[in-house]
């Protein structure tokens, strides 16, 4: 055995004996899940993307961290440091890198798989939800909060989002604050934000026009439904027949419906 891995078992062990000392035997495949975990080494490679060269590291069950590309020793130090024993590579896997390219170009279909172990339920359900925000468009975190089943954990919402080890592939940037301004990002702060929304269309400066006017919610006087302001469906309509509200309850008493597409309702401030 070499001496990488007699150091990894360590933990293992004690894991294990953890478990029997409660009196609690270890479910079928936990032992091998857990050498497995312990012992293993994740790969990365760098990678060109919206925001320039970016290095992506995966494991066993997917892709497991993203960061824009600098000092690759302190990337591998940062890693360790996180008990990811972390190799560089040539190039990444090519289904791996497709999936990759394809979740940041906005392209339908499936996503690379994602390793998210180490990551809390409720932290892992915000990165999931945030997966089905589309292409060059924007949610409030308190949407984000309300599809979940948390609508009051809108400020966790923001800390699992700022700590979403995958940013670009899991596209935490499409998240703004409740009030309709941008909001910050963990991959180089919000001129990087603003940077990538402008890439995909969304408009950072005329959403937070928006937000400073209080119109945080487009209408159609013609279909009678309401949208965010980034909703295919909003930018559809003209201005002519555009009516903005300021609130989904302002939009209800006018007698309008929520969008079913971009599922908009009063989020708690952010």
């Amino acid at each position: 055995m070499n001496t990488s891995m007699a150091g990894g078992l360590g933990p293992a062990r004690e894991m294990l004996m953890g478990l029997r000392s409660a009196g609690t035997p270890a479910p079928t495949g936990v032992a091998q899940r857990i050498v497995r975990r312990v012992t293993e080494t994740d790969h990365y490679a760098s990678m060109s993307s919206p925001l320039g060269e970016i290095y992506v590291a995966w494991s066993s069950e997917g892709i497991s961290r993203i960061e824009l590309a600098g000092d690759p020793g302190a990337f591998e130090a940062e890693r360790a440091f996180r008990g990811r024993r972390t190799v560089r590579a040539d190039a990444l896997p090519h289904r791996l890198a497709e999936g990759v390219r394809r979740r940041m170009a906005g392209e339908r279909g499936t996503s690379p798989p994602f390793d998210l172990r180490g990551l809390t339920e409720f932290e892992q359900a915000v990165l999931r939800k945030t997966l089905e925000i589309p292409y060059g468009e924007v949610r409030p975190y308190g949407w984000v909060a309300r599809e979940i089943g948390r609508p009051r954990a809108v400020r966790a919402v923001g800390t699992a989002l700022g700590g979403n080890p995958i940013p670009l592939a899991i596209p935490c940037h499409r998240v703004v604050r409740s009030d309709g301004t941008i909001g910050e990002y963990g991959l180089g702060g919000p001129a990087r934000k603003r940077e990538i929304l402008a890439k995909e269309g969304a408009d950072p400066d005329q959403l937070e026009r928006l937000a400073r006017r209080g119109r945080r919610y487009a209408g159609s006087d013609t279909t009678r439904i309401y949208c965010f302001p980034t909703c295919r469906h909003a930018r559809r309509t003209t201005e002519r027949h555009t009516v903005w509200f300021s609130s989904a309850d302002e939009a209800a008493a006018a007698r309008y419906r929520p969008c079913k597409v971009c599922r908009p309702q009063a989020a708690v401030a952010a």
